[in-house]
């Protein structure tokens, strides 16, 4: 039996107790194909896991992270979808392959309900992998999987994003980040808020067109009803900054929820149903919709933001740079 290394939860939870560790390689089975992976990518949501706060009822001992490039080594008789020396990425959901999704797929989420990437290998399903882009390195193709197709999925498969609409970012993580990136090479205008003006500066120089502090302006909604019109707001703080998200979008406007990174706060649902706004909820996205962006990451040469690169056994301070909130774009680490 070979091992390889990973970094696991092996029962007890908090940044700390994770443990890499050697972990047996298995076997390939029909249809899969062993990827060497060369970069991983953080998400909030692996803080949540590691920290037992995304749910307790976890296989032990479970890898985590869900995002991962990196290069196929082998793959089992017939398999037809890749092969030796491909570069690839395994969806995040590998059962959303399409369509709607479904309780079978949101299961299937990785590093989480089932095995993650941080490893030196991980065998995958051809089904559930993606080639990346040629222009990207493999730490920057790490960075898609998660946050780049949540951005995608909630502007243009759930938002229809237009040329000419405003698109509020909050914040400037990852998923932000791509949201910002997607909404200037569809032609629209980007708003970002952010609590460091340091970080301001970076995201006009990105292409963001106007910007708020909330640190030093905590109605941060007043300044942005008076910028124009906002058509779409990536919503990634959760309850205790969707209020304002609502005064901020126009009527029958657009509100992507996707993440809780703030707290809560009670939401004023009379605002929202009086502007006949419409909210989606967005658990990442399918397969099909990981295709379609990297076919426009690549027309557009776009580049993600990697903030810093820890090597992988900094896998713990990675984390712990991701928690502190100091990151701008996204933070990765290198694994092979």
């Amino acid at each position: 039996m070979w091992l390889m290394r990973a970094v696991q939860i092996t029962g007890a939870f908090g940044i700390d107790e994770l443990k890499i560790q050697d972990a047996p390689e298995r076997p390939l089975g029909p249809g899969e194909a062993r990827i060497r992976v060369h970069a991983v990518s953080i998400n909030y949501r692996d803080l949540l896991v590691a920290k037992g706060l995304y749910t307790k009822k976890l296989p032990f001992p479970l890898t985590l992270c869900s995002d991962a490039a990196g290069e196929v080594i082998e793959a089992a008789e017939g398999v037809t979808r890749v092969k030796a020396g491909d570069r690839v990425s395994p969806a995040f959901m590998p059962y959303w392959q399409g369509g709607e999704v479904s309780d079978l797929a949101a299961k299937s989420a990785l590093g989480a309900f089932a095995d993650g990437v941080l490893a030196e290998t991980i065998v995958m399903h051809e089904s559930a992998l993606v080639h990346i882009p040629a222009h990207l390195s493999y730490e920057e193709a790490a960075t898609l999987p998660c946050a780049a197709v949540t951005a995608w999925h909630a502007l243009i498969e759930r938002g229809h994003l237009k040329a000419g609409e405003t698109v509020l970012c909050l914040g400037t993580g990852g998923v932000s980040i791509f949201a910002l990136q997607f909404a200037k090479i569809f032609g629209a205008r980007a708003i970002v808020t952010s609590s460091s003006d340091e970080k301001i500066a970076r995201a006009k120089a990105l292409g963001a067109a106007e910007a708020v502090n909330y640190k030093t302006t905590p109605e941060w909604d007043e300044p942005l009803r008076k910028m124009g019109l906002i058509d779409h707001i990536v919503e990634v703080g959760g309850t205790a900054t969707l209020n304002k998200s609502i005064k901020a979008v126009r009527m029958g406007g657009h509100i992507a929820l996707i993440g809780q990174v703030s707290g809560g706060a009670e939401a004023n649902l009379l605002s929202a149903f009086m502007k006949n706004l419409r909210i989606n909820g967005i658990f990442v996205g399918s397969r099909e919709m990981f295709v379609a962006m990297n076919r426009a990451i690549s027309l557009h040469q776009l580049k993600p933001v990697v903030d810093r690169v820890f090597p992988f056994d900094e896998s713990r301070e990675a984390l712990k740079y991701m928690e502190s909130g100091a990151h701008f774009g996204k933070v990765v680490i290198k694994v092979n």
